[in-house]
Protein backbone atom coordinates (compact mmCIF):
# COMPACT_ATOMS: atom_id res chain seq x y z
CA UNK A 1 0.00 0.00 0.00
CA UNK A 2 1.40 3.39 -0.98
CA UNK A 3 2.20 5.74 1.88
CA UNK A 4 -0.13 8.71 2.25
CA UNK A 5 2.70 10.81 3.77
CA UNK A 6 6.35 10.31 2.93
CA UNK A 7 9.26 12.55 3.88
CA UNK A 8 12.95 11.92 3.32
CA UNK A 9 15.61 14.18 4.82
CA UNK A 10 13.01 16.92 5.37
CA UNK A 11 14.71 20.08 6.55
CA UNK A 12 13.74 23.68 7.27
CA UNK A 13 16.27 26.39 8.11
CA UNK A 14 15.46 29.93 9.16
CA UNK A 15 17.80 32.88 8.87
CA UNK A 16 17.94 35.11 11.94
CA UNK A 17 19.98 38.17 12.81
CA UNK A 18 21.94 38.06 16.05
CA UNK A 19 23.96 40.73 17.81
CA UNK A 20 27.68 40.53 16.99
CA UNK A 21 28.90 43.65 18.77
CA UNK A 22 27.52 46.92 19.96
CA UNK A 23 26.35 48.10 16.54
CA UNK A 24 26.69 45.09 14.29
CA UNK A 25 24.42 42.15 13.60
CA UNK A 26 25.19 39.04 11.62
CA UNK A 27 23.06 36.41 9.96
CA UNK A 28 22.82 32.95 11.46
CA UNK A 29 21.16 29.85 10.05
CA UNK A 30 18.93 28.13 12.61
CA UNK A 31 17.66 24.63 11.77
CA UNK A 32 14.04 24.17 12.87
CA UNK A 33 13.68 20.73 11.28
CA UNK A 34 16.98 18.94 10.71
CA UNK A 35 16.41 15.95 8.46
CA UNK A 36 13.14 14.20 9.34
CA UNK A 37 12.26 10.84 7.75
CA UNK A 38 8.61 9.93 8.04
CA UNK A 39 6.34 7.38 6.38
CA UNK A 40 2.63 7.23 7.27
CA UNK A 41 0.24 4.62 5.87
CA UNK A 42 -3.44 5.29 5.08
CA UNK A 43 -5.66 5.02 8.15
CA UNK A 44 -2.86 5.44 10.71
CA UNK A 45 -3.32 7.51 13.87
CA UNK A 46 0.04 9.19 14.42
CA UNK A 47 1.06 11.23 17.44
CA UNK A 48 3.84 13.74 16.63
CA UNK A 49 5.17 15.31 19.81
CA UNK A 50 8.11 17.25 21.16
CA UNK A 51 9.00 20.15 23.46
CA UNK A 52 8.44 23.77 22.48
CA UNK A 53 10.71 24.66 19.57
CA UNK A 54 11.33 21.03 18.61
CA UNK A 55 9.97 21.51 15.07
CA UNK A 56 6.48 19.98 15.31
CA UNK A 57 4.47 22.86 13.86
CA UNK A 58 7.16 23.59 11.27
CA UNK A 59 6.92 19.99 10.06
CA UNK A 60 3.13 20.23 9.76
CA UNK A 61 3.41 23.48 7.82
CA UNK A 62 5.75 21.82 5.32
CA UNK A 63 3.45 18.80 5.01
CA UNK A 64 0.46 21.06 4.33
CA UNK A 65 2.23 23.34 1.86
CA UNK A 66 2.41 26.45 4.07
CA UNK A 67 6.23 26.40 4.23
CA UNK A 68 8.74 25.43 1.55
CA UNK A 69 11.34 22.91 2.78
CA UNK A 70 14.99 23.99 2.71
CA UNK A 71 16.01 20.47 1.71
CA UNK A 72 14.67 16.94 1.39
CA UNK A 73 11.68 15.38 -0.32
CA UNK A 74 8.06 15.30 0.81
CA UNK A 75 4.88 13.82 -0.63
CA UNK A 76 1.35 13.99 0.80
CA UNK A 77 -1.46 12.10 -0.95
CA UNK A 78 0.93 11.63 -3.87
CA UNK A 79 1.37 15.40 -4.27
CA UNK A 80 4.26 17.76 -3.56
CA UNK A 81 2.76 20.17 -1.00
CA UNK A 82 3.98 23.63 -2.05
CA UNK A 83 3.79 23.56 -5.87
CA UNK A 84 0.57 21.51 -5.74
CA UNK A 85 -0.92 23.25 -2.74
CA UNK A 86 -4.32 23.97 -4.33
CA UNK A 87 -4.87 20.34 -5.31
CA UNK A 88 -3.59 19.16 -1.92
CA UNK A 89 -6.02 21.43 -0.05
CA UNK A 90 -8.90 19.44 -1.54
CA UNK A 91 -7.52 16.21 -0.07
CA UNK A 92 -6.45 17.22 3.42
CA UNK A 93 -8.07 18.82 6.46
CA UNK A 94 -6.23 21.05 8.91
CA UNK A 95 -7.17 22.14 12.43
CA UNK A 96 -4.83 24.52 14.24
CA UNK A 97 -5.83 25.17 17.84
CA UNK A 98 -5.15 28.92 17.59
CA UNK A 99 -6.42 29.47 14.00
CA UNK A 100 -9.94 29.47 12.60
CA UNK A 101 -11.34 28.55 9.20
CA UNK A 102 -14.84 29.68 10.17
CA UNK A 103 -16.46 33.05 9.37
CA UNK A 104 -16.42 35.00 12.62
CA UNK A 105 -19.72 36.89 12.22
CA UNK A 106 -21.75 34.16 10.53
CA UNK A 107 -23.77 31.43 12.24
CA UNK A 108 -21.95 28.11 12.26
CA UNK A 109 -24.48 26.60 9.84
CA UNK A 110 -23.71 29.26 7.23
CA UNK A 111 -19.96 28.75 7.58
CA UNK A 112 -20.50 25.08 6.76
CA UNK A 113 -22.64 26.01 3.76
CA UNK A 114 -19.96 28.35 2.42
CA UNK A 115 -17.30 25.67 2.82
CA UNK A 116 -19.36 23.35 0.64
CA UNK A 117 -19.03 25.87 -2.18
CA UNK A 118 -15.34 26.54 -1.48
CA UNK A 119 -14.51 22.84 -1.83
CA UNK A 120 -17.20 22.13 -4.46
CA UNK A 121 -18.65 19.27 -2.42
CA UNK A 122 -21.77 17.56 -3.82
CA UNK A 123 -24.87 18.42 -1.81
CA UNK A 124 -25.61 14.83 -0.79
CA UNK A 125 -22.02 14.17 0.41
CA UNK A 126 -21.93 17.43 2.35
CA UNK A 127 -25.27 16.69 4.03
CA UNK A 128 -24.21 13.16 5.02
CA UNK A 129 -20.93 14.30 6.55
CA UNK A 130 -22.57 17.18 8.37
CA UNK A 131 -25.27 14.88 9.71
CA UNK A 132 -22.61 12.55 11.13
CA UNK A 133 -20.66 15.39 12.77
CA UNK A 134 -23.86 16.89 14.22
CA UNK A 135 -24.65 13.58 15.89
CA UNK A 136 -21.16 12.80 17.19
CA UNK A 137 -20.22 16.34 18.27
CA UNK A 138 -23.62 17.58 19.50
CA UNK A 139 -23.65 20.60 17.21
CA UNK A 140 -27.38 21.21 16.95
CA UNK A 141 -27.71 23.45 20.01
CA UNK A 142 -25.36 26.08 18.56
CA UNK A 143 -25.60 25.63 14.77
CA UNK A 144 -27.41 28.98 14.43
CA UNK A 145 -25.08 30.86 16.78
CA UNK A 146 -22.52 33.28 15.28
CA UNK A 147 -19.00 31.86 15.57
CA UNK A 148 -17.81 34.84 17.64
CA UNK A 149 -20.35 33.93 20.35
CA UNK A 150 -19.28 30.29 20.66
CA UNK A 151 -17.30 29.00 23.59
CA UNK A 152 -13.81 27.64 22.85
CA UNK A 153 -15.07 24.06 23.11
CA UNK A 154 -17.99 24.71 20.77
CA UNK A 155 -15.76 26.46 18.26
CA UNK A 156 -13.30 23.57 18.25
CA UNK A 157 -16.12 21.15 17.50
CA UNK A 158 -17.09 23.46 14.65
CA UNK A 159 -13.49 23.56 13.39
CA UNK A 160 -13.30 19.76 13.33
CA UNK A 161 -16.53 19.59 11.36
CA UNK A 162 -15.33 22.25 8.91
CA UNK A 163 -12.11 20.32 8.30
CA UNK A 164 -14.01 17.11 7.46
CA UNK A 165 -16.91 18.27 5.30
CA UNK A 166 -14.99 17.86 2.02
CA UNK A 167 -13.96 14.28 2.86
CA UNK A 168 -10.17 14.66 3.33
CA UNK A 169 -7.81 11.71 3.18
CA UNK A 170 -5.55 13.16 5.90
CA UNK A 171 -6.49 15.29 8.91
CA UNK A 172 -3.70 17.35 10.49
CA UNK A 173 -4.43 18.42 14.06
CA UNK A 174 -2.18 20.93 15.83
CA UNK A 175 -3.11 21.26 19.52
CA UNK A 176 -6.84 20.56 18.97
CA UNK A 177 -7.64 20.40 22.70
CA UNK A 178 -5.59 23.37 23.89
CA UNK A 179 -7.51 25.45 26.42
CA UNK A 180 -10.57 23.17 26.42
CA UNK A 181 -12.39 22.19 29.59
CA UNK A 182 -12.66 18.54 30.63
CA UNK A 183 -16.08 18.00 29.04
CA UNK A 184 -15.05 19.50 25.70
CA UNK A 185 -11.80 17.52 25.66
CA UNK A 186 -13.73 14.32 26.23
CA UNK A 187 -16.11 15.12 23.37
CA UNK A 188 -13.27 15.91 20.95
CA UNK A 189 -11.27 12.81 21.93
CA UNK A 190 -14.30 10.53 21.59
CA UNK A 191 -15.04 11.93 18.15
CA UNK A 192 -11.45 11.54 16.95
CA UNK A 193 -11.27 8.01 18.37
CA UNK A 194 -14.37 7.00 16.42
CA UNK A 195 -13.05 8.73 13.31
CA UNK A 196 -9.76 6.90 13.57
CA UNK A 197 -11.40 3.55 14.30
CA UNK A 198 -13.37 3.81 11.06
CA UNK A 199 -10.05 3.99 9.17
CA UNK A 200 -11.36 6.39 6.53
CA UNK A 201 -9.02 9.24 7.48
CA UNK A 202 -5.35 9.32 8.40
CA UNK A 203 -4.82 11.38 11.57
CA UNK A 204 -1.63 13.28 12.39
CA UNK A 205 -1.83 14.85 15.84
CA UNK A 206 0.59 17.23 17.54
CA UNK A 207 -0.14 18.17 21.12
CA UNK A 208 1.36 18.91 24.52
CA UNK A 209 -1.51 17.03 26.16
CA UNK A 210 -0.12 13.50 26.30
CA UNK A 211 -3.50 12.15 27.39
CA UNK A 212 -4.62 12.84 23.80
CA UNK A 213 -1.77 10.68 22.52
CA UNK A 214 -2.44 7.83 24.94
CA UNK A 215 -6.13 7.67 24.10
CA UNK A 216 -5.93 8.20 20.34
CA UNK A 217 -2.63 7.24 18.75
CA UNK A 218 -1.25 3.79 18.03
CA UNK A 219 2.08 5.18 16.82
CA UNK A 220 4.21 7.88 18.42
CA UNK A 221 6.93 9.96 16.78
CA UNK A 222 8.99 12.09 19.16
CA UNK A 223 10.99 14.99 17.73
CA UNK A 224 13.64 16.99 19.56
CA UNK A 225 16.01 19.65 18.18
CA UNK A 226 14.41 19.06 14.79
CA UNK A 227 15.31 15.35 14.70
CA UNK A 228 13.26 12.21 15.25
CA UNK A 229 14.37 10.51 18.47
CA UNK A 230 11.65 7.85 18.66
CA UNK A 231 9.31 6.29 16.11
CA UNK A 232 7.20 3.40 17.34
CA UNK A 233 4.52 2.43 19.81
CA UNK A 234 4.05 3.96 23.24
CA UNK A 235 4.92 0.58 24.78
CA UNK A 236 8.20 0.57 22.85
CA UNK A 237 8.95 4.04 24.21
CA UNK A 238 8.43 2.80 27.78
CA UNK A 239 10.70 -0.19 27.14
CA UNK A 240 13.42 1.85 25.45
CA UNK A 241 13.66 4.50 28.17
CA UNK A 242 13.28 2.28 31.19
CA UNK A 243 9.75 3.00 32.31
CA UNK A 244 8.65 0.66 35.06
CA UNK A 245 5.29 -0.38 36.35
CA UNK A 246 4.63 0.18 40.04
CA UNK A 247 2.92 -2.17 42.43
CA UNK A 248 1.20 -0.33 45.30
CA UNK A 249 0.32 -2.48 48.32
CA UNK A 250 -1.60 -1.64 51.48
CA UNK A 251 -0.41 -3.72 54.46
CA UNK A 252 -1.80 -4.37 57.91
CA UNK A 253 1.66 -3.80 59.36
CA UNK A 254 4.78 -1.93 58.21
CA UNK A 255 7.08 -3.81 55.85
CA UNK A 256 9.82 -5.65 57.82
CA UNK A 257 13.44 -4.50 57.33
CA UNK A 258 15.35 -6.27 54.57
CA UNK A 259 12.30 -7.36 52.60
CA UNK A 260 13.33 -8.96 49.28
CA UNK A 261 11.85 -10.97 46.47
CA UNK A 262 13.98 -14.03 45.60
CA UNK A 263 15.31 -14.11 42.05
CA UNK A 264 13.67 -10.89 40.93
CA UNK A 265 14.67 -7.25 40.78
CA UNK A 266 12.55 -4.82 42.74
CA UNK A 267 13.80 -1.26 43.09
CA UNK A 268 12.85 2.11 44.52
CA UNK A 269 10.73 0.76 47.35
CA UNK A 270 8.80 3.69 48.84
CA UNK A 271 6.93 3.33 52.10
CA UNK A 272 4.33 5.68 53.53
CA UNK A 273 3.07 4.10 56.71
CA UNK A 274 1.39 0.85 55.74
CA UNK A 275 1.34 1.71 52.01
CA UNK A 276 4.34 0.50 50.01
CA UNK A 277 5.18 1.20 46.34
CA UNK A 278 7.49 -1.08 44.35
CA UNK A 279 9.07 -0.15 40.99
CA UNK A 280 9.14 -3.39 39.01
CA UNK A 281 12.15 -4.08 36.77
CA UNK A 282 12.63 -7.75 35.96
CA UNK A 283 10.28 -8.83 38.72
CA UNK A 284 6.81 -9.96 37.87
CA UNK A 285 3.94 -8.49 39.83
CA UNK A 286 2.95 -12.02 40.80
CA UNK A 287 6.30 -12.70 42.46
CA UNK A 288 6.04 -9.56 44.58
CA UNK A 289 2.42 -10.31 45.50
CA UNK A 290 3.41 -13.84 46.55
CA UNK A 291 6.20 -12.48 48.76
CA UNK A 292 3.84 -9.98 50.35
CA UNK A 293 1.15 -12.61 50.86
CA UNK A 294 3.68 -14.77 52.70
CA UNK A 295 3.98 -11.98 55.25
CA UNK A 296 0.30 -12.47 56.04
CA UNK A 297 -0.51 -8.75 56.15
CA UNK A 298 -1.62 -7.87 52.61
CA UNK A 299 -4.83 -5.82 52.63
CA UNK A 300 -5.10 -4.39 49.12
CA UNK A 301 -2.96 -3.81 46.03
CA UNK A 302 -3.01 -2.12 42.62
CA UNK A 303 -0.78 -2.18 39.56
CA UNK A 304 0.03 1.28 38.17
CA UNK A 305 1.12 1.49 34.55
CA UNK A 306 3.99 3.87 33.67
CA UNK A 307 3.02 7.46 32.94
CA UNK A 308 3.91 8.57 29.43
CA UNK A 309 4.56 12.11 30.69
CA UNK A 310 7.33 10.80 32.93
CA UNK A 311 9.08 8.84 30.20
CA UNK A 312 8.87 11.68 27.67
CA UNK A 313 10.19 14.14 30.25
CA UNK A 314 13.07 11.72 30.92
CA UNK A 315 13.72 11.42 27.18
CA UNK A 316 14.01 15.20 26.80
CA UNK A 317 16.13 15.53 29.93
CA UNK A 318 18.59 12.83 28.86
CA UNK A 319 19.05 14.10 25.31
CA UNK A 320 22.50 15.61 24.65
CA UNK A 321 22.63 19.32 23.77
CA UNK A 322 21.99 20.18 20.14
CA UNK A 323 25.44 20.53 18.50
CA UNK A 324 24.00 23.10 16.09
CA UNK A 325 22.79 25.35 18.93
CA UNK A 326 24.90 28.32 19.88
Amino acid sequence: MAAVIEARGLRKDFTVRVRAGRLRREKRIVPAVAGVDLCVQPGEMLGYIGPNGAGKSTTLKMLTGVLTPSAGQVSVCGLTPVPQRTRLALRIGVVFGQRSQLWWDLPLRESFALLRHVYRVPVADHAARLRRCRALLDLDEFLDTPVRQLSLGQRMRGELTAALLHGPEVLFLDEPTIGLDVTSKRAVRSFLAELGAAGDVTLVLTTHDLADIERLCHRLVVIDHGRVVHDGTIDALHTRYGSRRRLVADLDAPLPPGFAVDGAAVSAVEADGHRVSFALESASAGAVVAALTALGSLRDLSLVEPDIEDVVARLYRDRPPDPAAG
